[in-house]
């Protein structure tokens, strides 16, 4: 009796879809559920590409970003209405893959974005790329312009550690810079650990030390 083999199964990338809404994950849902490639899973749990659609890039957006990433491991797809010009890098740094536009975001677009992210690739809206380029680069000039730049802190840090040294507190930083009591403490906490700096007093004799206030 002959034996009947099955055709090996494509390797499919296991996803999870959040929305804020149900009718917006319903319909990233249907879209997906075409694609063989692509394994929808209902869980909330780990999986290899968490696509998160969220209206705005809020702090409960970014921490719901840095979760799925660093907590749960998997890659993240972000479909977002826009992104502002100091929110770019938080974004970037809280370990998102890719970075679809929710006006282009058609079903083989997402399924694009899922299998780059799957694969460790990057996938940014060329607009978007030319925006991070360039605010690289400012930060780079920025840093070379300043004595100590090239070890020194970037340009956010260094705005937060003058008003520190101006003494004003968390609350008042993050009105004056436009940023949120989160993105401020995140600054600090980030610039102690990467120069060493045992506290808000360190980093401000540092940055008195280096030239930058």
């Amino acid at each position: 009796m002959a034996l009947v083999t099955s055709a090996p199964k494509p390797n499919r990338v296991r996803t999870t879809v959040t929305a804020p809404d149900p009718i917006s994950r319903e319909g990233v849902l249907s879209q997906l559920r075409r694609y063989p490639e692509i394994e929808l899973s209902e869980d909330s749990g780990p999986a290899a590409v968490a696509l998160l659609i969220e209206d705005v890039l809020d702090e409960g957006a970014l921490t719901r970003l840095r979760r799925t990433v660093r907590s749960e491991g998997s890659r993240a797809v972000l479909v977002v209405g826009t992104v502002r010009e100091h929110e770019l890098l938080d974004v970037l740094e809280s370990g998102v893959s890719a970075i679809v536009w929710r006006r282009e975001a058609t079903a083989r677009r997402l399924v694009h974005a899922v299998l780059t992210a799957a694969k460790g690739g990057g996938d940014l809206p060329a607009d978007l790329l030319g925006r991070l380029i360039s605010q690289v680069g400012r930060l780079h000039r920025g840093r070379a312009d300043q004595p100590g730049g090239s070890l020194g802190l970037t340009q956010r840090e260094a705005d937060v550690v003058r008003l520190v040294a101006e003494g004003l507190d968390t609350s008042e930083i993050a009105r004056k810079l436009s940023y949120s009591e989160r993105t401020v403490k995140n600054v600090m906490h980030g610039l102690t650990t990467r120069l060493h700096l045992r506290n808000r007093a360190h980093a401000v004799a540092y940055a008195l030390r280096e030239g930058y206030i």
